[in-house]
């Protein structure tokens, strides 16, 4: 037998994929080729061009995880072809999406006595914009009950969000209030969201995990100043807790820390599960506190799947996949399990920032790491910059984005390293090396030794 590797060709004798005539001539790119190609050889292309991409396993950029399970795997691959909004034709698959948002309202502390609601989403971008929408039409409903005027709703946020949330206010008609960074502060205060709040505010967006420095928002003090404010004003502004981040990391490293439907102002949440929940791209999901969070107008029923079916979402059909590995992750795992992947992650990550405070010039941003996330800046831009930093490091493979702070602090350069239970803690003394020995040829100075004294000796011995 032959293999789909090695073939007949027309002349009789065996050849393989590469000894194709596709490779010696080019392949269509911007249109549509007029025959088809084998699919060993359309396999054999695509996936040596996509070599030329980065090394997820040193993709310290992004927060969406790239490693999962075997089995996990397999399920994704055994439910890709269902679409999750047919529930009339995949009604199990449905029946799991209603188990997973109860599992996480129930991790986010939602009120037993209410009847919460969720959805999942492709991702927090998604679950974000719905959030908001219910806010909006909840201010509205308000409004109107009150006989007062439905216009210029605004949301007052800091400088630290996701730029979705900018797409939000421009697509949805809703001034953004924000609060700008200074040099030395990256988060929001209480005091300055209190001084942009009026009764059009729709809602307050608090971040658990900011996506430029890992940061946590101040949501404890925030939700005591907005009850002061409806005690005076009479205005109950919620809050929507931007989770992307924080959200699958919080509750079980910080259990006794009240960030979520345990404060009386947080009506919606929104979580990555594509993230910290350890699933691939793309899935998220948004909580509400309760049913009356999410004004009936805002979701359409539809029949034409063989029953009636309640939809809230910003696109129609999408997979169920990711839903389902989502699922498979909680089971798998427990709430034990992410407990420890988190602590590890943790543990890593201050491993690493105590190594790169060696670094002469580099300086933590923020030295009080409660998020498996490191913010750095060179304290001396002459000696080197971040930028080049990371673009030596892309060199060795290592995936680390440099970029500028928002307004007001847009002098502040910075270097992002997110750190996934994938990043070992023999990988941050490979990066810290690395790192090392760049910014020794930057500035000269004296090699730090990033490894214990026995690893040092074995390897001064070989040497």
């Amino acid at each position: 037998m032959i293999s789909n590797k090695k073939k007949l060709n027309e002349k009789g004798s065996v050849s393989t994929t590469y000894a194709n005539r596709f490779f010696t001539t080019p392949v269509p790119r911007f249109r549509i080729p007029n025959e088809g190609l084998d699919a060993d050889v359309v396999y054999q292309l695509i996936h040596d061009e996509l070599n030329i991409d980065g090394n997820p396993a040193l993709n310290l950029a992004t927060f969406v995880t790239t490693w999962m399970e075997p089995q996990a795997e397999k399920l994704i691959a055994e439910t890709l072809n269902k679409n999750l909004v047919d529930q009339d034709e995949y009604p199990q698959t449905g029946k799991i999406q209603e188990r997973v948002i109860n599992m996480l309202a129930r991790l986010y502390h939602a009120p037993e006595s209410r009847e919460y609601i969720g959805t999942a989403t492709i991702g927090s971008s998604e679950a974000i914009m719905l959030g908001l929408l219910a806010h909006k039409w909840s201010w509205r409903k308000r409004r109107k009950k009150q006989g007062k005027t439905i216009h210029n709703p605004n949301m007052v946020i800091g400088a630290d969000v996701h730029v979705v949330w900018e797409k939000f206010a421009r697509y949805f008609d809703v001034e953004m209030r924000i609060i700008p960074m200074q040099k030395n502060r990256f988060t929001i205060t209480p005091e300055e969201v209190r001084q942009r709040i009026d009764e059009n505010t729709i809602c307050v967006g608090v971040v658990m995990g900011t996506t430029f420095t890992g940061q946590l928002d101040p949501i404890q003090e925030i939700n005591t100043m907005l009850e002061e404010v409806e005690k005076e004003k009479g205005w109950h502004i919620p809050i929507h807790v931007d989770g992307a981040s924080g959200g699958f990391i919080l509750p079980f490293l910080y259990p006794d820390f009240k960030w979520d439907f345990r404060l009386s102002h947080v009506h919606s949440i929104n979580v990555s599960g594509h993230k910290y929940g350890l699933v691939y791209p793309g899935v998220g999901w948004l909580i509400m506190r309760d049913k009356t969070d999410l004004p009936e107008d805002l979701i359409f029923y539809v029949n034409y799947l063989g029953s009636q079916e309640a939809t809230y979402t910003l696109n129609f059909s999408r997979g169920s996949a990711m839903m389902i590995a989502q699922y498979y992750n909680l089971l798998r795992l427990g709430k034990e399990g992410y407990r420890s992947i988190m602590e590890n992650s943790l543990e890593n990550a201050r491993y690493l920032a105590s190594k790169l405070k060696k670094i002469r010039n580099l300086k933590l941003v923020n030295e009080d790491i409660k998020l498996p996330i490191l913010a750095l800046m060179a304290k001396d831009k002459n000696t080197f910059t971040v930028y080049q930093l990371s673009d030596k490091l892309r060199e060795r493979g290592w995936i680390v984005p440099a970029y500028s702070l928002p307004a007001n602090a847009e002098e502040v350069d910075v270097l992002r390293i997110v750190i996934k239970e994938n990043f070992s803690h023999d990988m941050a003394d490979m990066l810290v090396e690395d790192m090392n020995r760049f910014t020794k040829d930057f500035s000269g100075e004296k090699k730090i030794k990033t490894t214990d004294d026995h690893s040092s000796q074995i390897h001064k011995h070989i040497c």
